[in-house]
């Protein structure tokens, strides 16, 4: 099945952008399924890093190890599931607009099942990746533009 890819304009600059939404402990606040994040270790990210992320699919929840595969700060991200039943992958890119004054982000999401996740992926995970992401993305733009964001 197809990447599933959306793209939002933030009238916040991209540095702002890409700090905000590549801290994994945000993610409960702009990501509906979103229940929990642990930094498996407590350092700055970077390539190799990984994050435990607890997700709701359904009425059941999920925890997932995610890794950093690729950083260039203020640009780019790219992490990846590397255990659970239900492995994410996740890229994003933040584009300047505006001379540098607002954003474009866009974030791209595949799934990859093991065991019980190979069901799951195409019957729940998918719809509700799809159902959720633009909403997530107007969460996330109205939080980083109502200014109460560091």
């Amino acid at each position: 099945m197809p990447v599933i890819t959306e793209t939002i304009d933030i009238s916040r600059k991209p540095a702002e952008v890409f700090s905000y939404v590549t801290d994994p402990t945000h993610l409960p606040e702009w990501q509906e399924s979103a229940v929990s994040v642990r930094k498996i270790v407590d350092t700055p990210l970077t390539v190799g890093s990984k994050v435990a992320v607890t997700r709701r699919l359904g009425k059941r929840e999920f925890t997932s190890t995610m890794q950093v595969i690729e950083w260039e700060p203020p640009r780019h991200w790219h992490v990846h599931g590397i255990d659970g039943p239900v492995r994410g992958d996740v890229q994003g890119t933040v584009e300047p607009l505006d001379d540098g004054e607002h954003s474009r982000l866009t974030l791209s999401l595949d799934f990859e099942g093991h065991g019980v996740g190979k069901a799951l992926v195409p019957l729940v995970v998918r719809p509700q990746a799809r159902r959720e992401m633009p909403k997530d993305e107007l969460t996330l733009k109205s939080i980083l533009e109502s200014g109460t964001t560091a």
